[in-house]
């Protein structure tokens, strides 16, 4: 159960950014998505907490970090249109690969 925690939590990790980028506007500050980003922010924050209770901490971390960067990397090209360029992938791919591989040597 702690996995789907940690899983959820950094699928919601990718709300926070993508929040802030659409609060800030020509216009000011929007305070719905700004809201939806602290929303998003104290409820990744505590679905870490509930996984770290049995995943190591420096683990749970980067697994969580790792998640909502390639997330938001995959929303910022497909909202935003950000650069696809191919290192960028490649780069982002190791990220990928760096969770991968702490998923699976950990107990």
């Amino acid at each position: 159960m702690v996995w789907l925690y940690l899983l959820l939590a950094g699928m919601i990790e990718m709300g926070w950014p993508l929040g802030l980028k659409y609060a800030w506007t020509d216009k000011g500050v929007q305070i719905a998505p700004a809201a939806v980003a602290i929303a998003c922010i104290l409820l990744s924050g505590f679905l870490l907490f509930l996984a770290q209770r049995e995943i190591p901490v420096g683990t749970a971390y980067a697994i969580w970090t790792g998640l909502g960067t390639v997330g938001t990397f995959a929303l910022g090209i497909v909202l935003f249109g950000e650069p696809a360029q191919a290192l960028r992938f490649v780069f982002v791919g190791l990220i990928l690969a760096g969770i991968i591989g702490l998923k699976l040597v950990s107990t």
